[in-house]
């Protein structure tokens, strides 16, 4: 039987509770304030109410280590500019490092072209500090920018480590990226260092980078330093200017130093998509994602010291740098590179048991894909160590939640999660605690004063508004980089609500607290006065075994009628004949809306998605609406650029002729 949204799937036992950091926390709270709460939400409840004692709290429990005097948590409380922890000095690689234990690995690395590899502790502090000599030694110190086009292997962690250790700012593209793409982000920020692989492997095929590479040194001309990390084309040293190998840069035999910092010196630069136009360079600081990271690790996510730590995601998706952050929790962090399904389905799934994984994150349309190629991974391996699966990237469907504890592991603790790039965690996330209720997300992170608001900027509960802070964050982005009088930036988050941020989500809040996400509020349908967002559409369509993916977009023409097309993608060997069609829209009508049943049904070969997974319906809804391919998508930024050749033809054909009604 198909299970109902909001049905409880599973429930963390009393002795499962009692194990986890979120529970030792609220016992510290109780010892340290005098408070016991009853409940999840009213921990909740307090951290926002009581905001600087919340974080000066967590500063404490998690035994933060700095200098300076801790006592003005919050200076400045504007959004953005806020302050925190102004009299505090650290950094962010003296966490990582305070957690080594030779009992167990630092990092567990896979690639499809060889055996499994363990870094030690003591291998990855070595590494770093020989690297982090290296960088002196070329000239670089705190607040210089240092690049990465590299893949998920070690020698990115190490990489990380080192510029965060002398304060170097970090900033990570994935080698899957295309010139345009890199240069649009990395010359925002003027880096001086850059590493560089010369090729990767994925789905069992080599793709040279060396060429790519060099070309981004001409269009980077701050760039002064290259290191070689050898991929699996490699014969030599490529012929990059002022270029020299990994193995030079850590042929060092040199202590690991930790400058300590003011607690906004940033550490890295993310970016947004950059679907459309130049990306945005979110910068983020040290003392805020160290605070952030152990919150959300250990207190959402319940990562624990000699936990094993997984999250399927490339080095240009902040999935990675939260991965990392596992290191500031003591927990070994697991690294996959390459096609999860190479060299068959089962791969992955075979990997997360035989390394004993405890918590494995991916976008929800990894499991979608699994749940559709009818992979059953609970009959091949046992998952003994598996404690939770988080999936983001979008709403998780209902489905997909069957599909988990039918053929994965039925005690499991399944989250959904929401957050972004924007700050490197959660807003909407999971509590150990808490049962799992299918289609929903468990609770609002703790420290994170999320409502959903109508248009007239007022909280709302159990209706659909949009997703606001209302108080400021540590892991918010101190600015944006090269964004004189934070214009950008807060054209981006403030000017809908004066004083909160809008993220760009439609969400509704049970009275419980649990949420669920109807997708971005930027594509949002509105037919006949009645708006929904497309995530709603999406899952129940693609709960039809045919359908293996799908995009709807409303097309409003001046002077005619609105036409929303959907697009689906079906599973092998499916036509969409009339029957189909007629069944997908009875779906929509019954499940989600009468009045949003699409004017027409059309099989596309591909969705066009960003490099991070999300479905581009507002460059497509652009597209469709008369504007130029190359105006609304780089291909560069796309996981399958060669999708929107469909799209491009069927959007010609569209604007030829009156569009049905």
């Amino acid at each position: 039987m198909a299970i109902e949204q909001g049905e409880t799937l599973w429930s963390p036992t009393a002795g499962q509770v009692e194990e986890t950091r979120l529970a030792q926390f609220m016992e510290y709270v109780a010892q340290r304030h005098g408070k016991r709460f009853e409940d999840y939400e009213s921990l909740w409840q307090w951290s926002v109410d009581e905001l600087e004692t919340f974080w000066g709290t967590v500063l404490q429990f998690f035994q933060v280590e700095a200098d300076g005097d801790p006592a003005i948590v919050l200076a400045d409380s504007r959004m953005p500019g806020a302050k925190w922890f102004p009299g505090l000095r650290l950094n962010y690689a003296e966490h990582v490092f305070r957690n080594a234990d030779p009992s167990r690995p630092a990092l567990i690395a896979r690639s499809e072209d060889s055996e499994p590899r363990l870094v030690s502790w003591r291998e990855l502090h070595e590494a770093t500090g020989a690297l982090a000599h290296w960088l002196r030694e070329a000239g670089v110190g705190p607040g210089d920018r240092v690049v990465s086009y590299m893949p998920n292997r070690p020698e990115t962690v190490i990489a990380f480590l080192a510029c965060a250790s002398l304060g170097a700012i970090w900033s990570s593209c994935s080698p899957e990226m295309g010139v345009s793409v890199v240069v649009d982000r990395f010359q925002q920020i003027e880096p001086k260092i850059m590493f560089a692989v010369d090729s990767y492997r994925y789905n069992g095929k080599v793709h040279e980078r060396g060429g790519i590479v060099s070309e981004l040194l001409e269009k980077l001309p701050s760039i002064e330093r290259v290191v070689h990390v050898a991929g699996p084309a490699a014969a030599s040293l490529p012929n990059w200017p002022s270029c020299v190998s990994w193995q030079q840069a850590i042929a060092y035999d040199a202590p690991l130093a930790y400058a300590r910092l003011p607690f906004d010196h940033p550490l890295w630069i993310v970016y947004s998509s950059g679907t459309t136009g130049i990306p945005k360079a979110m910068v983020h600081g040290h003392g805020g994602i160290v605070l952030t990271h152990l919150k959300t690790m250990q207190l959402q996510h319940d990562v624990r010291a000699g936990d094993r730590f997984m999250f399927l995601g490339s080095t240009g998706w902040i999935v990675w740098n939260l991965m990392v952050g596992g290191l500031l929790s003591g927990a070994t962090v697991v690294l996959y590179d390459g096609n999860p399904s190479y060299p068959d389905t089962q791969s992955l799934w075979r990997f997360i048991d035989e390394h004993a994984v405890t918590h494995f994150g991916c976008g929800a349309a990894f499991l979608v894909q699994c749940k559709k190629d009818g992979l059953q991974p609970g009959r091949q391996a046992s998952f003994k160590a598996l404690r939770a699966i988080n999936s983001t990237g979008s709403p998780l469907p209902l489905d997909a939640y069957e599909w988990v504890y039918d053929e994965v592991k039925r005690d499991l603790w399944l989250a959904s999660i929401s957050g972004g790039t924007d700050i490197a965690s959660g807003f909407v996330a999971c509590a150990p605690t808490l049962p799992v209720t299918a289609g929903e997300i468990q609770c609002r992170e703790l420290g994170v004063a999320a409502y959903a608001f109508n248009d007239d900027g007022r909280p709302v509960v159990d209706e659909v508004g949009e997703l606001v802070i209302t108080k400021p964050m540590p892991s918010m982005p101190l600015y944006f980089w090269n964004d004189p009088g934070d214009k950008r930036y807060i054209e981006s988050y403030f000017e809908t609500f004066s004083g909160c941020w809008r993220h760009g989500d439609w969400i509704r809040f049970s009275p419980a607290g649990t949420a669920v996400i109807y997708g971005r509020s930027d594509t949002t349908i509105n037919r006949y006065g009645i708006r929904m967002g497309t995530a709603e559409i999406y899952r129940v369509v693609e709960e039809l075994p045919e359908i293996r993916d799908s995009m709807v977009v409303d097309l409003e023409y001046l002077g005619r009628p609105s036409y929303m097309p959907l697009f689906v993608v079906l599973a092998q060997g499916v036509e969409l004949d009339e029957t189909l069609i007629a069944r997908i829209k009875e779906q929509i009508r019954t499940k989600a809306s009468a009045r949003h049943v699409p004017n027409e049904v059309l099989a596309a070969p591909q969705i066009p998605r960003t490099l991070s997974g999300k479905k581009m319906e507002l460059p497509v809804r652009k597209l469709l609406l008369g504007a130029s391919v190359d105006k609304v998508a780089s291909p560069d930024a796309m996981a399958n650029p060669q999708s929107m050749a469909w799209f491009v033809d069927f959007a010609r054909r569209l604007n030829t002729a009156p569009a049905e009604s």
